[in-house]
C-alpha cells in the first residue's frame, strides 16, 4: 500500500512550527559558530588564516620528516601565534629544538611560560598546564599530530552527539512538501553518511596525509546537506503558507 504524508510542515499548528522552528535556528547559529572555531584552531595549525589542506596534515598527521618541529612550535606558529610577542615565541622556539635545556627553562622559559601561556594553560580544563616541566617536556618533542587516545576520545563524542542533531533536522524536515520520498531520503541520509567520511578520514589522515583531503569534504557536505534541509523547513513552514494566501 502506498504511503501518503498526512500532514506537511506548512500544516503545522503555530506552537509546533515555534518549536521546530527555534530548534533549527539554534541548530543552524551552532554550525556556524562551529565553523569559526574550526577556522580559529585546525585553520590556524599552519599560521594562516583558512583552513586548508596543510592545516589538516598538521592537525591530524603532524609535522615529520623534514620538517622536524615540535609540537610547541606548531602551536606558537600556529593557533597559539598572537598570544605572545613574536620575540618570545621565537626564544620558545629555539629553546626547543637546542634539547630544551633545564637551566634555561627555570631562568628564561618558564617566566615567560608563566606570563603568556598560563593564564589560559593553568586555568581552563582541558587544556595542557605548559607551566609543569613534564607537560613541556612532551611539548617539545616531534609533533605527531593528534593522538589515537584524543581521537578516539573526539570520535565517540562527535558520532553520538551530531547523529542525534542530524537525526532531529532530518526527523522534521521529513515533513516538508513538494519533493519526493527518494530525494528527501537522500538529503536526509548524506549528513549522516559525510559524518562518518569525516570521522574516518582524521584517523586516515593520522595515518597517511594523503587523506587530508576527505576531512574538507566530509565536513563541507554535512554541513551543506544539514543547511539545504534547514532552510527549505523553515521556509515551507513560515514562507510557504503566506505565498498560498497571496
Amino acid at each position: 500500500m502506498k504511503d501518503i504524508q498526512r500532514f506537511t510542515l506548512s500544516d503545522l499548528t503555530l506552537p509546533m512550527k515555534t518549536l521546530f522552528s527555534g530548534y533549527l535556528l539554534a541548530i543552524g547559529l551552532g554550525l556556524l559558530v562551529a565553523g569559526g572555531q574550526i577556522m580559529l584552531t585546525h585553520g590556524m595549525a599552519d599560521g594562516k588564516l583558512g583552513l586548508s589542506v596543510d592545516d589538516i596534515i598538521y592537525s591530524y598527521h603532524g609535522k615529520h620528516d623534514g620538517d622536524n618541529a615540535s609540537k610547541l612550535e606548531a602551536k606558537l606558529n600556529g593557533s597559539m601565534k598572537d598570544n605572545a610577542p613574536p620575540e618570545v615565541r621565537m626564544a620558545m622556539i629555539k629553546w626547543a629544538n637546542n634539547g630544551a635545556p633545564i637551566d634555561e627553562w627555570e631562568a628564561t622559559i618558564k617566566p615567560q611560560v608563566d606570563q603568556y601561556c598560563a593564564p589560559c594553560h593553568a586555568n581552563i580544563p582541558g587544556l595542557a598546564n605548559v607551566s609543569d616541566k613534564s607537560v613541556m617536556d612532551e611539548m617539545v618533542k616531534m609533533d605527531e599530530g593528534q593522538s589515537f587516545s584524543t581521537l578516539t576520545r573526539v570520535s565517540h563524542i562527535h558520532l553520538f552527539g551530531i547523529s542525534f542533531i542530524f537525526f532531529f533536522v532530518g526527523w522534521i524536515f521529513s515533513y516538508a512538501s513538494g519533493l519526493s520520498q527518494g530525494t528527501k531520503a537522500v538529503l536526509i541520509s548524506i549528513p549522516f553518511l559525510f559524518l562518518i567520511v569525516d570521522i574516518l578520514s582524521w584517523w586516515l589522515t593520522k595515518l597517511n596525509p594523503g587523506f587530508a583531503w576527505l576531512v574538507i569534504i566530509g565536513g563541507f557536505g554535512y554541513s551543506i546537506a544539514a543547511t539545504i534541509m534547514i532552510f527549505t523547513s523553515l521556509y515551507q513552514m513560515w514562507i510557504l503558507p503566506l505565498r498560498k494566501k497571496s
